[in-house]
């Protein structure tokens, strides 16, 4: 029965997105679309939740992880692109359409790529890793699905015809964000400290005032917009470094041979 209880938590995310996609494709008002942003919100808690419980109950296995990243796909793949569409992409046209895949195209590489890499360091005894290449499908769906909430609270409707130019190219660039090799912040290794508490209670404080004066979706906004420059920022502050690195060592090989001998002499 433990081994059910996280798929059957993922399932459920998969049926948010399912329902999600079915309100966006038939929504007749403004309120429909929200509905289906707050579906796939929901999906991601349940996302965040079947991971845990897997871990709690010692119950992780290869098809929990294939199942899980299917899922993602329904959930964060799919039903945004259909709700970004719907709502405001299809102004555009064929380039509408193709917003819209790209978004979808650019999720299944990037849910690939992570299985590709966690099979790879499967049976790999090391601590969670700091940082994730690429940003996480989930941050990305969740970025315009924040979008999605927010434009009908800044005053405007939904779907209104000024905001698809910039709703293709929000669309865009997350798509980009998420098959980039730029690394993003896991924060699998965060303790929780006096420092770590403080800086929590912080944005907790502040979402809460924000989401109080004007809308929920203005947090997540904020929330996964800092998240994504704080990621661009740090791979821009490293670029010095790795060009230099890439001056003095333009083999990979050489370095990797370098650090062999350096490592061997040693030892002995």
């Amino acid at each position: 029965m433990l081994y059910l209880l996280p798929n059957l938590i993922t399932l459920s995310s998969v049926f948010c997105g399912f329902d999600a996609v079915r309100r966006s494709a038939s929504a007749r008002s403004d309120e429909d679309f929200r509905r289906a942003a707050l579906l796939i919100l929901f999906a991601m808690l349940l996302d965040t939740l079947d991971g845990r419980v897997a871990r709690m109950t010692r119950t992780q296995s290869a098809f929990g992880l294939q199942l899980d990243s299917l899922a993602d796909l329904v959930s964060f793949g799919v039903a945004p692109a259909v709700l970004a569409y719907q709502c405001s992409l299809h102004r555009l046209g064929p380039v509408g359409v193709l917003g819209a895949f790209v978004f979808t195209a650019c999720g299944a590489i990037r849910l690939a790529r992570f299985n590709v890499l966690a099979t790879r360091d499967a049976g790999a005894a090391a601590p969670p890793p700091r940082y994730i290449v690429g940003l996480p499908v989930t941050g990305a769906a969740g970025l315009l699905v924040a979008i999605v909430m927010t434009e009908g609270a800044a005053g405007g409707p939904l779907g209104g015809a000024g905001a698809a130019p910039a709703a293709f190219a929000t669309t865009l660039l997350v798509s980009l964000l998420m098959v980039s090799t730029i690394r993003f912040r896991s924060f699998k290794d965060l303790r929780f400290e006096p420092r770590t508490a403080l800086w929590l209670a912080l944005a907790l404080g502040s979402g809460a005032l924000v989401s109080a004066r004007s809308a929920p979706g203005f947090v997540v906004v904020g929330l996964i917009g800092g998240y994504v420059v704080l990621g661009v920022a740090e791979w821009l502050w490293r670029l010095p470094a790795r060009r230099r690195g890439a001056e003095v060592f333009p083999n990979p090989m050489m370095k990797k041979n370098l650090n062999h001998r350096g490592h061997r002499g040693h030892r002995g």
